[in-house]
């Protein structure tokens, strides 16, 4: 019995082509390239659960809050995303303005991105589904853990429509 593997190499020129088609997208080219120990992730864990907590304490995750933003009703999710934006701002402008490196000494580095009319579909379906699902891919876990198991319809989705997108990407415009 016989097995036949087949090994394709990536010239330097694709992979160059790759990292350019990359960097249009919103995809991270910061990446870090250190290896840490599997526990390493128990920090992140415990961050995710705080985060969740808080998710749930303020309201976030419900399903009510977020059509009440949809339907224009309430101004709650609209604070809330308005200070995350603020937030953001002074962050980044704060990262940028003193040079702020990681905590494990990596520079942090801004790349500009192209529009595309891409993202506009992409931002208006992205928009539908949560208005549809009253779920945000942020706070799905903790919707998860409060109960609503109905939730896991919308993971699987999440996923699915993750991994055609992923098959499909290089078919697709950018």
């Amino acid at each position: 019995m016989s097995t036949q593997v087949n090994i394709t190499t990536i010239t330097p020129q694709q992979e160059a082509q790759d990292f350019e088609v990359r960097s249009l997208d919103t995809m991270c080219v910061n990446e870090s390239h250190m290896h840490h120990p599997w526990w390493y992730n128990f920090k992140y864990a415990a961050v995710g659960l705080i985060f969740g907590v808080v998710f749930v304490k303020a309201e976030i995750i419900s399903w009510f809050r977020i059509q009440e933003m949809f339907r224009l009703q309430s101004f709650h999710m609209y604070g809330v995303i308005g200070t995350a934006v603020v937030v953001g701002i002074i962050s980044v402008w704060l990262i940028k303005k003193f040079k702020v490196k990681t905590i494990h000494g990596e520079a942090i580095e801004f790349h500009p991105k192209k529009f595309n009319k891409g993202q506009i579909y992409g931002g208006l379906l992205f928009g539908l589904g949560w208005a549809v699902t009253g779920a945000c891919p942020g706070p799905l876990f903790a919707q998860i853990g409060t109960g609503a198991l109905v939730i896991s319809v919308v993971v699987l989705s999440a996923i699915a429509g993750t991994w055609t997108y992923g098959y499909f990407r290089d078919k697709l415009p950018h």
